[in-house]
């Protein structure tokens, strides 16, 4: 009986969202709806006021807005300008170099941002009116940006990582440390794809700028990111060496933005103010999720369901390629559909017992999954990036014509996500070398 109330409980989870309700109050309403119905009215309402302390107050957990407000520091003092053009002036003269140098400085934004939106929107109005002005189609220099900014969810800090960590209850830094490899390959697949455009289609990537464009950057640009490479050193730097815990290096991280930000004379009352105030409501939105996840591991824990769709799995003999294929076609469709946190968060009570089962390393899933979550960031119809993309760059490009610029980025991810698959030592071993 409990297990039916337990698949009920995900029908009408489902049901809720596809009518768009919010993931929170959807999760929220039929985990309490579920709990009294077991378990009677008080009870329920016990886990309703008890939840949201025993989630927010958690020592793991304060690291989200440490690193949410180190990056939105970093990005409204405009430490993270400098970064498109010192890889402009090191990739200038390699065909296709523009839009390469947009996609190492996504992955540059992204150690101090932890935000696939914020780096797509940081790095749109830098890099894509450059582009253009070089020759470059609109809806490629908009696709290889919003696909770029999914890399900020794969180097550390991530917050997505952070959030898994809790939930899985494993090492949030071994998981910092195995994003890092998926997160250069995937900067790198991205980089063959503008190689190919480069010989095959001239016409879409030059292969060739003007030379006045060498004259933009040089040393100079190089060395204006040194706020930047001190603010890494210091938070990574502490973190992989074992001196402080990832908790602790979001804290280092944003007093170290702030420093930084008074040294170069770019911090006001203005960027402190806009700072704070986003990493408030950025964290407002993703604990309300949080809280709902919470909740509703609680209630798929209470009715067995958990337990029973992990024997389900085990009963069913399927291999480790069986089991995957269907996780990526879950993660694929929900991509399309749903924001990261709520996929993840609804998805992880039903997934954890079945991979525990597996033996599956939970370490590898956190990098994986977050991978394929940020291939939802660019595919039709609810992908994030591409909207932020179409408001910084409106004047270039409509919605449709940034879906199609990703499309050649979103097989990249795919080929990236089956060779994590095939071998997960691409994950794995930096942190068995590291720990």
């Amino acid at each position: 009986m409990s297990v039916d109330v337990g698949l009920y409980g995900v029908g009408i989870l489902l049901l809720l969202l596809l009518l768009r309700v919010p993931v929170a109050l959807a999760m929220i309403t039929v985990s309490f709806g579920g709990i009294a119905m077991l378990l009677g009215f008080q009870p329920a309402l016990g886990i309703v006021t008890s939840t949201p302390y025993s989630f927010v107050a958690s020592w793991t957990m304060s690291a989200v807005p440490m690193f949410l407000l180190m990056g939105f520091i970093a990005f409204h003092a405009g430490l993270t300008t400098s970064l498109f053009d010192a890889a402009k002036a090191i990739l200038w003269r390699v065909p296709g170099g523009l839009a390469i140098s947009s996609i190492f400085a996504c992955t540059g934004f992204a150690s101090v941002s932890g935000s696939s939106i914020a780096c797509a929107a940081a790095m749109g109005r830098i890099a894509i009116p450059e582009m253009v002005a070089a020759g470059y189609r609109p809806s490629f220099a908009a696709g290889a940006i919003a696909a770029g900014g999914t890399i900020g969810a794969l180097i550390p800090p991530s917050i997505l990582m952070i959030v898994y960590g809790v939930f899985a209850e494993t090492s949030i830094t071994q998981v910092f440390v195995g994003g890092i490899g998926v997160g250069i390959l995937t900067a790198f697949s991205y980089c063959l794809i503008v190689f190919g455009y480069c010989w095959l289609r001239p016409d879409i990537v030059p292969r060739h700028l003007a030379a006045g464009f060498a004259d933009a950057g040089g040393l100079p640009a190089i060395l204006r990111i040194w706020p930047i490479a001190i603010l890494v050193l210091l938070v990574f730097g502490g973190l992989f060496s074992g001196y402080f815990t990832a908790t602790e290096a979001g804290a280092v991280g944003a007093g170290g933005a702030i420093l930084l930000s008074v040294v170069t004379g770019k911090l006001t009352l203005q960027v402190m103010r806009v700072s704070l105030l986003e990493t408030l409501t950025t964290c407002a939105s993703l604990f309300i999720i949080g809280i709902g996840a919470s909740m509703f591991t609680r209630f798929l824990g209470i009715t067995g369901l958990s337990s029973f769709i992990g024997s389900l799995v085990a009963g069913a003999d399927l291999g480790y390629v069986e089991l995957m294929t269907i996780i990526v076609a879950i993660y694929l469709v929900l991509g399309m559909f749903m924001e990261p946190f709520g996929a993840l968060l609804v998805t992880l009570p039903v997934l954890l017992p079945v991979l525990k089962a597996e033996g599956i390393s939970l370490v590898w899933f956190g990098v994986f999954v977050v991978k394929m979550l940020e291939i939802g960031m660019i595919t039709p119809p609810v992908g994030l990036n591409v909207f932020v993309i179409k408001n910084v760059a409106s004047r270039y490009v409509s919605v449709v014509q940034v879906f199609k610029g990703v499309v050649p980025f979103i097989l990249a991810d795919l080929v990236v996500i089956v060779l994590t698959i095939a071998f997960p030592a691409i994950v794995l071993s930096l942190p068995q070398l590291v720990f």
